[in-house]
């Protein structure tokens, strides 16, 4: 009688490993939504840092009549300055630009200019930071502190200033523009892109930043794998998967 009793076989059946994969399939939905959500934050947190420095740029020079950074030291910067107290005149009064009414586009004021733009807009208040050392002129080392310019959720420097650096057809005119800074995701890159111009790395107010040769290198550059194509019609590459783009938002 014992020899006639079938031995079981092991293994799971058809219910068991569905109700496995359905799990699965749930956990890994729960995985990509939650990066997209992650991605989604970040777009916006670049977008609002942006929209954040458009606004105390113009709201500077409708105060004062001057830009900030091209404001030369001395009078004009010591009204500006006065909001926060006299603690903090030294560190805005003496630093700013020509006056000639632009942010220069070229040689050592492009520092001196893009750097005493924080110092200004955060000692008049439209900005929250110290940015106290912004008095320089030396090139890119010395503005790549947090004491002189802001940073993007990566750590790359923000830079307000003016040059024909960014992507587009060759004849592209000298601008102001808005570094958002380097260290960014190519995917916010791209979204970012789609939420606030066209999804186009060289065309509307939202381009791709040079690779190499730019006016403010290394601040105004990216990784080479960011973009792809051939212009007029570059994307954002998101299949590189790069994480060291950048990208100018156009004034």
């Amino acid at each position: 009688m014992v020899a006639n009793i079938r031995k079981q076989q092991g293994g799971f059946t058809l219910v068991e490993i569905a109700i496995v994969l359905v799990i699965i399939g749930l956990l890994l939905g729960g995985i990509l939504k939650g990066q997209e959500l992650i991605t989604s934050a970040r777009v916006r947190n670049v977008a609002d840092q942006n929209s954040g420095v458009q606004a105390a740029y113009y709201g500077f020079i409708d105060r004062y009549r001057m830009l900030p950074g091209d404001m030369q030291p001395g009078n004009g910067a010591t009204q500006a300055c006065s909001v926060l107290g006299a603690s903090n005149l030294p560190n805005c009064a003496t630093v700013g630009g020509n006056g000639n009414g632009r942010l220069e586009d070229a040689g050592a004021l492009a520092w001196n200019e893009s750097g005493a733009v924080w110092a200004h807009l955060a000692a008049s208040g439209f900005i929250q930071g110290p940015y106290a050392t912004a008095g320089l002129i030396g090139g890119a080392p010395a503005y790549q502190s947090t004491a002189v310019a802001p940073t993007n959720p990566w750590g790359g420097y923000l830079l307000l200033g003016r040059s024909n650096q960014y992507l587009a057809p060759a004849g592209q005119p000298v601008r102001l523009h808005l570094v958002l800074g380097r260290g960014m995701p190519v995917a916010v890159a791209r979204e970012l892109d789609v939420k606030v111009d066209d999804g186009l790395a060289e065309s509307g107010v939202l381009r791709g930043a040079p690779s190499a040769g730019s006016t403010y290198t290394p601040i105004s550059e990216q990784s080479a794998t960011c973009i792809s194509g051939a212009s007029p019609n570059r994307i954002w590459d998101i299949n590189a998967n790069d994480n060291d783009c950048n990208a100018f938002y156009l004034y």
